[in-house]
């Protein structure tokens, strides 16, 4: 039975007075008159496409995927079962000498053009080879990826993150010591740092992705009486070419998958360096379900791939972590062949980095130390967001000196195997030469004083010992450009200018990747994250301007540092979705007239 007051609102909305005979008022109603009463009355609702839209509709369900937790990072602790697995992987990875084929259409490729891999702290031995492929081999992966689009795209949601889903699973279980083994040992990276990269972020990119990707489909416009509104989030038109950096296997295995869960097909072209564990992710991602031609992982030099892939009419769009001068090329390229795609690409790019620390006067001495130490030689400084320049203001600057000497002093560096070892190699041999060339500048240059470290040898391994650097002039090369090693040069500053200093700190570098400001005083805090908004795209208080977590800080830069589409974030996965709008009309009109139109 119609509620008479629910009635009486709907009779008034739409323009006329309530008699009490509710029936009567029905009659007296117009079609889209009785669905504005129809509202108030709570049988037709505005908020009806929200709703649903929490929900991801399906043709006999509609799913959740709630917002996951961050995997636990484990610590491998003495006795762990972690670290005995974990040593007994790397004694069995390191038994054997491994094959690599590329991956086109779900099948393993071998061209016989191969070669070898080795760890970067112990170059004379052998990790396995891998098959290099040509011009022909990136054809064949765009043909594979778009023959596999149609039936990809039309997959239902469901089924789409589910392979992702199990990924995540093989990774944690399974896998979680191949992962960590292979990362160790193809880019020297600790226990600790695979840990967190090559099964933790990796874990957290494929749960949390299936999450904002939920969470965008159910982004739904309202509706209106008489009619209803949705939105498709398609798939781009097209293939996408993911170009993926040696330093995070987490990125190698974002980037492709990121846009595949979408709906897209893609062309994973990883650095050379990261081939060995690349190939580990292509075989979680098979085992996990996912079909034939989704993903082509293939192996062929840069230059080729570009002018195979950006020559092609159904190229949509390029997923990059590199150099800065790659991805501006990269972006010419596909500039000046604009007209020859069937859609404007989408272009994502995480590029260079010159992090900064910036300290106040209020600054605790072991916070910045700490900071510093960790934030510019983890990895051997081989992270994008690595602090690589440090202001540090006069009063506390002995302090800091005296103390990050001794840091460093007290580092332990040698093979990923001892588990003690706090550093380790950098990743090849080009990388070593040009980190060796910029020490070798500073110590012949008056303008910069050593203050620890300095050396270097790659007759085992690409080895470079942590260096600190103190630059009196706050412009000095390794104050400006990026090194991407375990080189920090510091500036001191007189303690009374703080602002002057942070107009320094903007303006010397032109990336903006990350920072991090060091203070106990809120004033200075609030002024510097003012004075830096546009000087870093993750911006960190009392902490190093490293280790940002999937869910909790979205990560990327902007001006040279990249478009800032925020990997970790639904931010990302928009630039991989085409969005249609669909209007039904129930009631059509079938008479041009207005009302406006008729005379009294």
């Amino acid at each position: 039975m119609v509620d008479a007051t629910d009635l009486s609102i709907g009779v008034t909305e739409a323009g006329g007075e309530f008699s009490g005979n509710w029936a009567q008022e029905v009659e007296l109603l117009t079609v889209g008159q009785f669905s504005k009463w129809a509202i108030h009355a709570g049988y037709y609702s505005r908020t009806r496409s929200h709703a649903v839209g929490r929900l991801v509709s399906m043709k006999l369900g509609s799913f959740q995927y709630p917002e996951p937790k961050n995997e636990p990072v484990l610590n491998y602790a003495p006795g762990s079962p972690e670290k005995k697995a974990l040593k007994a992987t790397l004694v069995e990875l390191k038994s054997q000498q491994v094959d690599v084929p590329m991956y086109i259409n779900g099948q393993e490729v071998r061209t016989g053009n191969t070669k070898t891999m080795h760890p970067p702290h112990e170059i004379k031995h052998t990790l396995g080879t891998y098959h290099k492929g040509d011009k022909s081999h990136v054809q064949q992966a765009i043909d594979a990826a778009l023959k596999a689009r149609e039936a990809w795209a039309n997959t239902s949601w469901e089924n789409r993150a589910n392979i992702f889903l199990r990924a995540a699973d093989l990774i944690a279980t399974k896998y979680r010591p191949y992962m960590n083994g292979s990362t160790m040992l193809a880019q020297s990276k600790t226990a600790f740092q695979a840990e967190i990269d090559a099964a933790c972020e990796i874990i957290d990119f494929l749960r949390f992705n299936v999450h904002f990707l939920s969470e965008i489909y159910s982004q739904q416009p309202g509706s209106q009486p008489l009619l209803h509104n949705r939105m498709e989030w398609r798939p781009l038109e097209g293939f996408v070419l993911a170009v993926t950096p040696f330093n995070f296997t987490a990125i190698a295995g974002n980037l492709p998958t990121c846009v595949a869960m979408c709906g897209n097909v893609v062309v994973w072209k990883p650095a050379e360096t990261q081939i060995y564990s690349a190939r580990i992710i292509m075989e979680v991602l098979k085992e996990a379900g996912l079909p034939d031609g989704v993903i082509n992982l293939i192996y062929v030099d840069g230059p080729t791939v570009g002018d195979v892939c950006f020559n092609h009419a159904d190229f949509a769009g390029v997923h990059f972590t590199g150099s800065t001068g790659v991805f501006q090329h990269m972006w010419k390229t596909i500039g000046g062949n604009i007209d020859k795609y069937k859609s404007y690409p989408r272009i994502v790019g995480e590029t260079g980095g010159k992090d900064f620390v910036v300290a106040h006067k209020s600054a605790d001495v072991d916070t910045v130390v700490t900071a510093l130490l960790r934030g510019a030689f983890e990895f051997q400084g081989q992270k994008c967001s690595a602090a690589s320049r440090a202001y540090i203001p006069s009063n506390i600057a002995d302090e800091v000196k005296k103390k990050l000497v001794e840091g460093v002093k007290s580092f332990k560096m040698g093979s990923v195997e001892d588990f003690r070892n706090f550093v380790t190699a950098v990743i090849d041999e080009r990388s070593f030469d040009k980190i060796a060339s910029y020490i070798d500048d500073a110590k012949a240059s008056s303008d910069v004083e050593v203050l620890v470290g300095g050396g270097y040898d790659k007759s085992e391994g690409y080895f470079i010992e942590p260096t600190i650097l103190e630059a009196k002039d706050p412009k000095y090369r390794t104050m400006c450009e990026e090194i991407f090693g375990p080189v920090l040069t510091i500036y001191i500053y007189d303690a009374e200018k703080w602002s002057e200093t942070l107009e320094l700190v903007d303006s010397t570098s032109p990336y903006a990747l990350t920072g991090a400001v060091i203070s106990q005083c809120r004033y200075a805090v609030e002024e510097a994250t003012n004075a830096l908004r546009n000087a870093a795209g993750n911006f960190y208080i009392n902490d190093k301007p490293t280790g940002a977590v999937v869910g909790q800080q979205p990560f990327g830069g902007a001006r040279a540092s990249g478009t800032n589409d925020k990997a970790g974030s639904m931010l990302n996965l928009y630039r991989w979705l085409s969005a249609r709008t669909i209007k039904e009309t129930f009631v059509p009109p079938t008479d041009y007239r207005y009302p406006f139109m008729d005379e009294e």
